[in-house]
């Protein structure tokens, strides 16, 4: 702890203000990013779903979920353009020098997020005005903008971890800037299939929750059931994919950021047979407190064989390595993000294990239990992935490059704690109105829901497609119509 201190006491007073209003506010946005990179590919699933069989329940639950992601997009609009200020705000010496290499992945990232907002704009004015399968082929192109968004962002952070494609004047001014070498760097591959695969599982898991709560508070109807079985099953066989690329992208880590994948592994000395920590807590001398130690299985994992030598973190001078608070972070993020990954691939199985056997869901409240759960562990892993990711690369901002204290504004401290503290604020409002508008949609179609099964005991409630003009009153349901009639239709509060 004493050499933490001693290198804390060595830096800029604005750097921690500057980290922790960074922090928070891409921990925030992070929690947006699973639903605008995934939501469109699962809402197109259904909709798919819906014209092929004729089924108006999917296209309903698709029309559905078109209007949350259009709400969940506006958000990522705010906190997205807050994220875009605050690189060239509180780390000018990073932009400026090396802006000019690794700034096409942000600028990519925008054009993809403008042409994502044109086509989420056509997509919702297009459910009562296309023809169906119009509607559809031109909403196909909006995950695929999607992607183009990750790949921006996740070429630029990948940059930052392995940076290539450009050589140093005498100055140490980038120069020779190869666009393709620093878009295309070692790890970029690992680290963006990685993280798309995340994006669409914790999507899918969340969306999955909100009907499994559903089901256990006795909403058993088709509606509930479809709006589970879909994305529940998108995200069990994503579930041990993602487990593979995670492993691929932890091996990545361990051989083009050695020190970083000490960190994580809590290695203080270079060795072999290396012993795996599943949490615990690194001291000062490199010993490690409490957790469960697995004999060299950080070895095989790395390598294949206990044989296999594991780069530790006294392999750099501690000014170059994380603290030992930053590696214990690190090291816990990771683990969480295991340990989730681990447990959700039982989920799968069981589920897996159910529709081989019955051909349905599970029918225990249990496995409804656990899926609920599911959604916000998911969460909880894609923060722990930032976390991991960039915890792990400290002290540098652009690995080996330049440190982050290099890189900081020189705003005054004081004037950072403030900004945080109302971005603290605003953020607050935002998502406190963002559930409220999605809860209202909820109340809404329930009601819609509700009154439709009232005014009309023959039809079924979710019968009515969002295709087609609006359903109206007979011109002799004033008071009651012989059938029925009712002038909303299941749909109609969407």
């Amino acid at each position: 702890m004493f050499s933490t201190a001693v290198l804390l006491a060595n830096t800029p007073d604005q750097l921690l203000p500057a980290r922790e209003l960074m922090a928070f506010t891409l921990a925030s946005h992070i929690l947006l990013v699973p639903f605008g990179v995934a939501l469109p590919f699962i809402t197109l699933l259904m909709h798919h779903r819906g014209l092929r069989r004729n089924d108006p329940v999917a296209l309903l639950l698709a029309r559905r979920w078109s209007a949350v992601m259009a709400v969940q997009f506006a958000i990522g609009i705010i906190t997205g353009t807050v994220l875009s200020f605050e690189f060239g705000l509180l780390w000018p010496g990073m932009m400026g020098r090396w802006g000019d290499v690794f700034g096409l992945g942000f600028g990519v990232e925008a054009w993809a997020f403008f042409l994502e907002a044109v086509l989420i704009a056509i997509y919702l004015y297009g459910w009562r005005r296309l023809k169906p399968w119009t509607h559809f082929w031109l909403a196909v192109p909006l995950p695929l903008a999607a992607l183009m968004g990750a790949f921006g962002i996740i070429a630029a952070n990948s940059w930052m971890n392995t940076p290539q494609g450009f050589s140093l004047d005498a100055q140490g001014k980038p120069i020779n800037v190869d666009v393709r070498q620093a878009i295309f760097t070692p790890i970029f591959g690992p680290e963006y299939w990685h993280f798309v695969v995340a994006m669409l599982l914790t999507a899918a898991y969340v969306v999955a929750g909100v009907y499994a709560v559903g089901w256990l508070r006795g909403r058993r109807d088709r509606y509930h059931r479809l709006g589970f079985t879909l994305p529940f099953t998108v995200a069990a066989i994503l579930t041990p994919v993602q487990f593979m690329l995670g492993d691929s992208a932890a091996r990545a880590v361990f051989h083009k950021q050695p020190v970083k994948f000490a960190a994580t592994e809590l290695v203080w000395k270079t060795d072999t047979h290396v012993p795996e920590y599943m949490f615990g807590t690194l001291n000062s001398d490199g010993t490690i407190s409490g957790g469960l130690k697995i004999p060299q299985l950080d070895s095989i994992l790395a390598g294949f064989k206990p044989s296999t030598k594991v780069t530790g973190l006294t392999s750099v001078p501690a000014s170059d390595r994380p603290t030992i608070v930053q590696a214990t972070i690190a090291h816990w993020a990771f683990d969480i993000m295991v340990t989730v990954g681990s447990l959700l691939i039982l989920l799968a199985l069981w589920y897996a294990w159910s529709w081989w056997r019955h051909r349905d869901n599970p029918g225990g409240r249990w496995f409804y239990r656990c899926a609920a759960i599911a959604g916000v562990a998911c969460l909880v892993t894609v923060e722990c992935g930032w976390i991991t990711t960039e915890v792990g690369r400290q002290p540098w901002i652009v690995y080996n490059h330049m440190r982050v204290s290099a890189a900081v504004t020189d705003t005054a401290a004081g004037s950072l704690w403030a900004m945080l503290g109302i971005v603290i604020a605003v953020y607050v409002a935002v998502f406190g109105s963002f559930l409220a508008v999605v809860l209202k949609m909820r109340t809404r179609w329930r009601i819609a829901d509700e009154g439709s099964a009232a005014a009309r005991p023959g039809l079924h409630p979710e019968a009515d497609t969002p295709y087609g003009p609006r359903s109206e009153p007979e011109p002799a349901a004033a008071g009651a119509a012989p059938d029925g009639g009712s002038g909303h239709t299941s749909g109609g509060a969407s």
